[in-house]
């Protein structure tokens, strides 16, 4: 990979020692030198628009913002917090230059750098929002450490966030690919794309990838090779991606989960990748598929 994936360029400290000191949090969080990205129902706040950027706010312009507020990490020795605004009625998004976009497009408009603050942004506000009570008693839990865990101040259980691992994997016999529909938005967009879903408890990526595979398309899978991976924060996933050499050919689709499944020649992918092809749309480049797909039509898999 010549640039990283969207949303993998994130270039912040997460300031592991710091964040372990409450008052230093405390200090940073009043600290006019400290930047602030709001977020609202998930959305995050973007500046300009050619190019756009994330729109920071001062410490002192933040002072009086409500709603929670997360340490993502360090940068030019200043901290950057994202806080979520869902409730707090000022209009943040002023004039023309300032709106709330949701993070799947902000990713497309703005730098790598950015595209990964605003993932790493929208995935910890989302877990937040979600783990306001404790899984084990159901008492409410206590964002610490500036939001890298929740704790429960009634049986003491400590919560952390997660990302969850899903394997995306294309599937080759010779000079021809798998690719699938599910259904769902691919079917309305008329997309196919690689194979893939969530990894199983005790399962390495080989043995998902041959797994999912063989459910998705009832094809048996040989030698799995590593290409990249992607952060993707719809909610807080870590796609793995993956190439993988079919050991049989014969397409057995789960109608449940998929639409459809199909081999498609190179000189279809190819033209599908250039957009001249009337019978197949692959992803675009936001999505890690997309690079899959064209790392193996090019040959460089």
């Amino acid at each position: 990979m010549n640039r990283p994936h969207t949303f993998a360029g994130n270039p912040l400290n997460r300031a592991e020692y710091e964040r372990r000191d409450a008052d230093w949090l405390a200090a940073r969080e009043r600290d006019a030198g400290s930047r602030f990205l709001p977020l609202r129902q998930l959305d995050v706040l973007l500046d300009g628009e050619d190019p756009a950027r994330l729109a920071w706010i001062s410490g002192d312009a933040a002072a009086g913002l409500d709603g929670p507020r997360f340490l993502l990490g360090l940068r030019d020795g200043a901290a950057h917090f994202a806080v979520d605004v869902s409730e707090d009625n000022e209009d943040l998004a002023e004039g023309d230059e300032r709106r709330f976009v949701d993070v799947r497009t902000a990713g497309t408009l703005v730098s790598a750098e950015d595209a990964g603050i605003a993932a790493q942004a929208r995935a910890q506000v989302d877990w937040h929002a979600r783990h306001g009570f404790c899984s084990v008693c159901g008492q409410p839990t206590e964002a610490l450490r500036g939001g890298q865990q929740r704790t429960c101040g009634s049986c003491g259980a400590d919560h952390f966030p997660r990302t969850d691992p899903v394997i995306i994997v294309v599937v080759t016999d010779g000079d021809r690919c798998l690719l699938g529909q599910s259904h769902g938005r691919l079917s309305q967009m008329r997309m196919f794309s690689a194979l893939a879903g969530f990894m199983d408890q005790g399962e390495t990526i080989e043995e998902a990838v041959r797994r999912e595979v063989l459910e998705e398309a009832g094809i048996r899978v040989g030698a799995v090779r590593y290409h990249s991976s992607q952060p993707w924060p719809f909610p807080s996933s870590l796609m793995i991606g993956c190439h993988a050499d079919a050991l049989t050919t014969e397409v057995r689709p789960d109608k449940v989960e998929m639409l459809s499944v199909q081999w498609f020649e190179r000189a279809t992918v190819r033209r599908a990748l250039a957009g001249e092809d009337a019978e197949l749309r692959v992803p675009a480049s936001f999505a890690i598929a997309h690079h899959l797909i064209r790392a193996w039509a090019e040959g460089t898999a």
